[in-house]
């Protein structure tokens, strides 16, 4: 028999549900750096928060330990923020892992690591909140990529699990708009995170400083390219998940520079 899932709540509500009626987002992905700085841009907007992710973070809010691969994991987690908060209006879907190497060297396990967490976590965790989401006429947001709009040598894995995100966002903004429910994504280009610092790591040779720069030499803006920043991402999340922005439902939105502008 299969061992049970670890879900966990890190931190107790102070009051139980009824206490606080505030808004709730859960935020997957929570220790990286887009979930960690949606958690801090939501929390300074007064709304609840529940984290989630592989191990415990430090961040503020309600945090559940979760394997989001495993869809029995995507339902209990938020099963138990509906228990911890009384109440969910929005879903942050930022959980994610990078892969990078020739498509023809890319193993079955590999393929599967990537797209059990990029989609079909990603799916799980949001079909789980569907319900929850309608009671309150909530919204989803998911981290796509600029992969998930254009190809990108030697991440044929990656961007097939970003496409999929994309294309995944239209369909279901389409099937839950009559029920009130919002769904768009973002599509950043390269940010300034751990996994990007792990990316020129693993896969710059003896070279990772020459790795980051030969990406940011893809940008229009020449010598004057950076990576974009996680509280830049953060803040067009935030943005989608405000009333003011109820016309906006299956769209993909770049911030990438203009990286993706030329296809």
């Amino acid at each position: 028999m299969a061992p049970e899932p670890m879900i966990e709540p890190v931190d107790e509500p102070n009051d139980g549900p009824a206490a606080d009626d505030r808004s709730v987002v859960v935020v997957t992905g929570a220790s990286g750096g887009v979930g960690a700085a949606c958690i801090e841009r939501f929390t300074a907007g007064g709304w609840r928060v529940v984290g989630v992710d592989l191990a415990p973070t430090s961040t503020a809010g309600v945090h559940v330990v979760a394997d989001l691969a495993r869809p029995v994991e995507c339902r209990r987690a938020i099963a138990w923020a509906l228990e911890a908060t009384g109440r969910l209006d929005g879903v942050v879907n930022a959980a994610g892992v990078w892969h990078e190497g020739p498509a023809e060297s890319t193993t079955d396990a590999e393929w599967d690591r990537v797209l059990d967490l990029n989609l079909k976590g990603l799916f799980f965790v949001s079909t789980a909140a569907i319900p929850h989401l309608e009671r309150t006429g909530g919204w989803i947001t998911n981290l796509s990529s600029d992969a998930g709009v254009q190809g990108n040598t030697g991440a044929a894995v990656y961007c097939a699990s970003k496409g999929g995100v994309t294309n995944l966002t239209r369909a279901l903004a389409l099937e839950l708009a009559p029920r009130g429910v919002r769904v768009n994504a973002v599509c950043p280009g390269d940010i300034d995170t751990p996994m990007l610092a792990g990316q020129a790591r693993d896969h710059g040779g003896d070279d990772p400083q020459g790795y980051l720069r030969s990406l940011l030499g893809q940008y229009p803006q020449g010598p004057r390219a950076r990576f974009i920043r996680p509280a830049e991402v953060a803040e067009l999340i935030w943005f989608l998940g405000q009333p003011s922005s109820a016309p906006i439902t299956g769209a993909n939105l770049s911030i990438d520079f203009g990286l993706s502008s030329g296809i």
